[in-house]
C-alpha cells in the first residue's frame, strides 16, 4: 500500500484531475436539478443536514471516552 501512495505522490496533477472529476460527476446532476425551486431547497437542506451529521460524528469520534 505504501508503494501506491508513493506512486500517487509523484503524479499530483493526475490526483487533482481525478478528485475534480469525481466532484464534477457528483455535482453536475445536482446543478441540473436545482432549476426547480422546491428541488433546490431540498438539495440545500440535504447538504446542511449532511454537514451537521458529519460534524457531530467527527466530534463524537474525537472526544475522549471519559467525557462521552
Amino acid at each position: 500500500m505504501g508503494e501506491f501512495f508513493a506512486n500517487v505522490s509523484r503524479y499530483p496533477k493526475y490526483l487533482i484531475a481525478i478528485i475534480l472529476g469525481v466532484f464534477n460527476s457528483f455535482l453536475q446532476p445536482l446543478i441540473r436539478r436545482s432549476s426547480n425551486p422546491i428541488t433546490a431547497v431540498a438539495l440545500v437542506g440535504a447538504l446542511i443536514s449532511g454537514l451537521i451529521t458529519l460534524a457531530l460524528v467527527l466530534r463524537a469520534m474525537v472526544l475522549p471516552s471519559s467525557l462521552a
